[in-house]
């Protein structure tokens, strides 16, 4: 997993910075941040977040999945605290497809 750095977006309107993503990505989470993701493939892909903790039978929560459109698809997910798993108080977040995926970790 590649632990990727927030980026604080001003009041001036920076614009954030856009890497590749990789096979499995962890994020800082909190009420202000988000992750952008920009597909740039023929076809659609998805983004799935884990959610840590169980349910009351016992059985693990469900990740949360997002499809992200192809061509110049673009999703704004919200990376809100109670993604925050207890190993390491990051969001865990893996791509469908990483060819031509990119994403941006933001807050402000």
């Amino acid at each position: 997993m590649t632990a990727v750095a927030t980026q604080t977006i001003h009041l001036d309107g920076t614009a954030p910075t856009f890497a590749a993503a990789a096979a499995g990505d962890t994020y800082e989470v909190g009420s202000a941040h988000k992750l952008i993701v920009r597909n740039g493939a023929g076809s659609s892909m998805t983004v799935t977040v884990s959610v840590p903790g169980v349910q009351a039978g016992g059985a693990d929560n469900d990740p949360i999945v997002y499809t992200v459109p192809a061509t110049t698809g673009e999703k704004w997910i919200p990376l809100n605290a109670y993604l925050a798993d207890p190993s390491d108080g990051r969001a865990h977040v893996v791509y469908s497809s990483v060819t031509t995926v990119t994403r941006a970790s933001v807050k402000g």
